[in-house]
């Protein structure tokens, strides 16, 4: 199947760097991801979905390549307006494990809101916004995971990330900066969390009637994409086959 994002009348930098809303390529990929999103590839510009899936069916299937990462670009909504710009194999992680939440009526009742999950499963740590609050909560706290929030990120913010355990972002999708590094990195990572306001030289986030400051506690699965309030307990579950 094909995920990954588009949008129209930008280009790839806009995508890459999470400061335009993008939107998934696939049905499928919508629906998986809970989104209900204005337009989807498939449905918008079915041709041009078309001539990329066959694209794809041919490198993988019959020329035998690696599942593939494809950067593309459309000039109109026809098949031959399609141009491939690069295709590379795709870094694939194979989980035998996953870290999911303990389900309970107190984790239902902490939901905050869902964003895109790119990375990893299921994690509860303390909120930080920059670089001197990681480690002056490493400092008080080695053992307990951190969460850097961001509104998006860029190559800079490389150490943050880094240093952090989990990444929450409010703008961007699955094919944005935060997205790529934090799955590089193996780092639980959920981004395009659209109700998400970060003020970061205040220190403090805003989900929905929710202010979240550094060192509050909040938990993330980037898997599901789903955002709690506070600290839940996580168990590891199998994969199954489906997964």
């Amino acid at each position: 199947s094909m995920r990954g994002d588009f949008t129209p009348g930008n280009q790839g930098d806009d995508i890459v760097s999470g400061l335009v809303s993008t939107y998934p390529i696939s049905i499928e990929q919508e629906r998986a991801l809970g989104l209900d999103s204005e337009m989807t590839l498939e449905e918008n510009f079915p041709e041009i979905y078309n001539r990329l899936l066959a694209l794809s069916k041919r490198l993988i299937y019959k020329k035998r390549w690696d599942p593939q990462e494809i950067e593309f670009t459309f000039e109109g909504p026809e098949a031959h307006q399609l141009f491939i710009l690069q295709s590379r194999d795709m870094t694939i992680k194979r989980q035998d494990t996953l870290e999911t939440f303990v389900p309970s009526a107190e984790l239902e009742a902490s939901y905050l809101c869902r964003g895109i999950g790119v990375s990893r499963g299921a994690m509860s740590g303390r909120v930080a916004f920059t670089l001197s609050e990681i480690k002056g909560l490493r400092k008080r706290e080695p053992h307990t995971p951190l969460i850097l929030i961001r509104s998006d990120t860029v190559p800079d913010d490389i150490r943050e990330i880094s240093s952090a355990d989990g990444l929450l972002t409010a703008k961007g999708g699955q094919t944005s900066h935060a997205a790529i590094i934090a799955f590089r990195l193996d780092k639980t990572c959920v981004v395009g969390c659209k109700q998400l306001q970060v003020f970061e030289d205040q220190g403090l986030a805003r989900l929905h009637e929710h202010t979240i400051h550094s060192g509050d506690f909040l938990s993330i699965d980037g898997r599901s994409g789903l955002i709690y309030i506070g600290r839940h307990a996580t168990q590891i579950e199998k994969m199954t086959p489906l997964d």
